[in-house]
């Protein structure tokens, strides 16, 4: 085992310090490639699962602002603000990665069919609460201008 191998276990950001000043260096040779090609996957499915958590969270809001009338009135407030910031988060992470966007469609259904299911058992709700197919599309979930009443 190489000293670098021993650093990418034992200091993470060490690590990554001394692999960028590798890479400026052109001493590539010395580079721990299978750790950081490791890095490097891993980064992308960060990405892809971060975008899958934050739609999953608006759409969590939207049904509940939508169809959970009952307790509507004592918590729209909070459930728009998480969904103008989700949206946010979203917008800025597909400006860093666009090419993300069309994995949105991919994990659409996924995404809703999860948020419908984790609100109904994390808050003792009736199955037939929310519709079983998505009541809408990822344009209309992503739309800035768009939050029920």
């Amino acid at each position: 085992m190489t000293p670098d191998l021993c650093l990418y276990d034992q200091d993470l950001h060490l690590w990554l310090v001394k692999t960028a000043a590798l890479l400026k260096k052109k001493r590539f040779e010395e580079l721990d490639l299978e750790n950081l090609i490791e890095e490097i996957e891993s980064m992308g499915k960060r990405e892809r699962r971060e975008l899958a958590n934050r739609l999953t969270t608006i759409i969590e809001h939207l049904l509940k602002l939508t169809y959970w009338t009952e307790v509507k009135e004592e918590n729209a407030r909070g459930w728009r603000v998480t969904i103008v910031e989700q949206r946010r988060q979203i917008i800025r992470l597909l400006a860093d990665s666009p090419s993300l966007k069309p994995w949105l469609e991919e994990i659409f259904l996924e995404c809703y069919e999860a948020a419908r299911r984790d609100t109904i058992k994390a808050n003792y709700l009736p199955e037939n609460i929310f519709p079983l197919q998505p009541f809408l599309t990822v344009e209309e979930l992503l739309n800035l201008d768009y939050l029920p009443e």
